[in-house]
């Protein structure tokens, strides 16, 4: 195991085995020896990057939604017209929903938390922003916060449901909420 001088990845494994643990065994379960233990670090690790367990814990949960907005990006960030926009949040969201259980058991660890503390809160009205942010490169900004909850509601619908619907059905929904009303496009032409 390397000195903190010789291991500059250290707050990042740090952070790796706090995910790995909540997924494991629930924000309850973990604690600054077990997180130092997974992540092979010394204990006195734990205070050196972190304040406490709930810097660490909100320090963790950020990086998670990062990565979640990544996706968002990464998925998004091809499209070039509207159907393509379209197809593009339907792969996102059965990319999210046939993910690991793992990121599954973190977003309702997140959730949770955010229904209990405002910190995490904020950090998930951050992440929708973001979320919604890169929706509204193709979709106006009222179909763009429908489609962020159609995402979060169709991923954990998907992924609990021991007969998921299928692509068509994802496709479909998105399409009713993307299609144009009264004569007025909902998405954008061009991205921004």
């Amino acid at each position: 195991m390397a000195t903190g001088h010789t291991d500059p990845h250290r707050r990042e494994r740090i952070l790796a085995a706090a995910l790995d643990l909540i997924a494991e065994e629930g924000v309850a379960g973990v604690s600054h020896r077990k997180i130092a233990a997974r992540a092979q670090v010394p204990l006195g690790s734990m205070t050196y990057h972190f304040t406490g367990i709930e810097d660490l814990l909100l320090q963790a949960f950020t990086g998670y939604a990062d990565h979640v907005v990544a996706l968002f990006e990464h998925h998004l960030s091809g499209a070039t017209t509207p159907d393509q926009a379209r197809e593009a949040v339907a792969d996102l969201i059965h990319t999210l929903s046939e993910g690991t259980r793992r990121d599954l058991i973190l977003t309702q660890e997140l959730y949770t938390l955010a229904a209990r503390h405002e910190p995490y809160r904020d950090l998930c009205a951050r992440w929708m922003r973001r979320s919604r942010t890169l929706l509204e490169h193709h979709f106006d900004a009222a179909t763009a916060r429908q489609l962020d909850a159609l995402v979060e509601g169709l991923t954990l619908h998907r992924a609990l449901d021991d007969t998921p619907p299928d692509r068509a059905l994802t496709h479909e929904a998105v399409t009713r909420i993307t299609a144009p009303r009264d004569g007025v496009p909902r998405a954008r032409r061009t991205p921004p």
